[in-house]
């Protein structure tokens, strides 16, 4: 049974819309949030020992109503990443990069981040692996050093522990997202030989907490990863999916959502179902983005910032 409405508010924050992707900082391992024209962010992140930039859910080869240029709404928010300064030291891409898996989305994809000055992680939404491949043709595509089973991999940056989950595999319409048991056998092993005090970043493209059950908007196994990161004094989650901005904390484990490059999604239960919303033409980038995070070098806290792709008038 799903939670009320009222019930799901007192835990959720919605952060609007706004984003063309999001600025972290990491201080103390506890994430903060500033906003690409903020001038405190701007401070903080040339004062930062590490920054990184997350999009999500491009859909490239979509050509709806809601949004019928998806290239070149995912073109300027890489114009905007490109322009920060300093550079962030790599992106996040939280899934859905195509809408279909198409070779010629795949390609048209590739081409659009290509152009990123700084090098791009990239894990599957449920979208990029439409077909009986299993990934394959998202994993050739783009190719990530020390992928496991069918894409999950791990790196550290900055002092600070990634670590890439695919919850899309299998994936049924209006179901949640799943990790299954080799992928958790290996996370628990992955996570085994570092400190408590180290700093942790998953990303993955379904929420790994439960942001809305009946539309499918969570992961059935995700309470097992979680486990898992209990011991850890800092965990922060990201994801896609529903493109846009809510978050939850847990403990020491704070979940944030991000937004769509492509276009809106209604809010949990607004609507009879999820799908693309459409908003007036002149209002499409100011409910689209990108998020920016910075991460202090000495104390490993993270600063969020979610950005839209164009301020309201």
């Amino acid at each position: 049974m799903s939670e009320p409405l009222a019930n799901r508010r007192s835990v959720l924050r919605c952060m609007a819309w706004a984003g063309t992707g999001v600025l972290w900082t990491v201080a103390g391992g506890v994430p903060r949030s500033f906003a690409f024209s903020d001038r405190a962010g701007q401070i903080a992140a040339k004062d930062s020992g590490l920054t990184f930039v997350q999009i999500s859910d491009s859909h490239i080869g979509f050509s709806k109503e809601a949004n019928p240029d998806v290239a070149a709404t995912l073109s300027l928010a890489i114009e905007r990443i490109n322009a920060l300064d300093p550079q962030p030291a790599f992106i996040l891409h939280t899934g859905d990069v195509t809408h279909l898996s198409k070779p010629s989305e795949f390609s048209t994809a590739a081409d659009i981040l290509k152009t990123l000055r700084a090098p791009v992680h990239v894990i599957p939404g449920e979208h990029d692996v439409i077909g009986d491949d299993d990934g394959s043709e998202f994993s050739a595509r783009f190719p990530a050093a020390g992928r496991r089973g069918n894409g999950w991999y791990s790196f550290d940056a900055g002092g600070v522990h990634f670590t890439g989950l695919v919850n899309v595999l299998d994936f049924k319409a209006g179901g949640l997202g799943h990790l299954g048991d080799a992928q958790l056998e290996w996370l628990e092993d992955d996570l085994r030989g570092l400190s408590a005090s180290t700093p942790i970043v998953v990303f993955a493209h379904m929420p790994l907490w439960n942001v809305y059950e009946p539309w499918g908007w969570g992961t059935d196994d995700s309470a097992q990863a979680l486990a898992y990161l209990q011991r850890f004094g800092s965990v922060t989650v990201l994801n896609g999916h529903i493109h846009q901005v809510q978050q939850q904390v847990e403990g020491n484990t704070r979940f944030f959502t991000a937004m769509s490059t492509a276009y809106p999604q209604p809010a949990p239960g607004a609507a009879p179902t999820p799908g693309p919303l459409t908003v007036q033409p002149s209002r499409l980038r100011e409910v689209i983005g990108l998020r920016d995070v910075q991460i202090e070098g000495r104390t490993g806290r993270l600063a969020v910032t979610d950005e839209p792709l164009a301020r309201p008038a």
